[in-house]
């Protein structure tokens, strides 16, 4: 009698080309866009790229550190998208309108940088808008506070858009829909005690969040010009 014996399933091949810090931030990138924070994990990232933990081991400390380096890209390529030859004002309007972009294409960007608001690029970020706002004659007394306005302002609203976006999912419930609804219940309230929540009823079903935001931006950029 012939004695069988159980073969061990194939093992996934190996990568076989050079496995860098800039590769390992990419595919983090990925699995985040895909399915959030938690679809992060090293294992996930050794499946993805075919390879050992040893091998990922050797270029980032865990997952917190691979999450905190893939932030750091994403804001830096915003910084590196903005021309810096143009008018201050406009570089202005730039930087803040490629940071709500980049925040709403990725929604986990917005809370890593909550949570860790001395990341190297943030402060890059932060060093950018002093500058520009140095440029635009803003005096240094009001500096700080301008500053902190707008970045504040765009982390809010793309943090606010991102969690709408992400609770919207979750119910199977889309944009359009959820606006029909706010704005059904805003029509039917008392226009003597809501005068300006009734007559804007309209404008909340038909707004555009990019636009809304963008709006914004030009109301902080009219406001800062009074600081001279």
């Amino acid at each position: 009698m012939v004695k069988r014996t159980s073969k061990a399933p194939p093992r996934a091949p190996r990568r076989t080309d050079g496995l860098s810090r800039d590769v390992i931030i990419q595919a983090a990138t990925e699995l985040l866009d895909g399915g959030g924070e938690s679809a992060l994990t090293l294992r996930a990232l050794t499946k993805r790229l075919s390879t050992g933990y040893g091998a990922i081991y050797h270029h980032v400390a865990d997952k917190a550190d691979v999450l905190a380096a893939a932030t750091d890209d994403v804001v830096t390529r915003v910084l590196a998208g903005v021309v810096g030859d143009a008018d201050p004002r406009e570089v202005l309007r730039r930087l803040a309108l490629g940071l709500f972009d980049a925040i709403d294409a990725h929604p986990w960007v917005g809370a890593e940088l909550s949570r860790q608001p001395w990341r190297p690029a943030m402060l890059d970020f932060y060093e950018s808008i002093g500058r520009l706002l140095d440029a635009v004659d803003v005096p240094e007394s009001a500096r700080f506070d301008a500053a902190g306005t707008l970045v504040n302002y765009v982390m809010g609203v793309a943090g606010q858009n991102a969690e709408n976006a992400r609770r919207r999912a979750a119910g199977d419930t889309d944009r359009a829909a959820f606006l029909d609804e706010a704005a059904e219940q805003w029509a039917q309230l008392d226009p003597s005690r809501y005068p300006f929540v009734h007559a804007a009823a309209t404008r909340l079903r038909e707004h555009d969040d990019r636009d809304q935001f963008i709006a914004g931006v030009d109301i902080f950029l009219a406001g800062i010009a009074a600081l001279r």
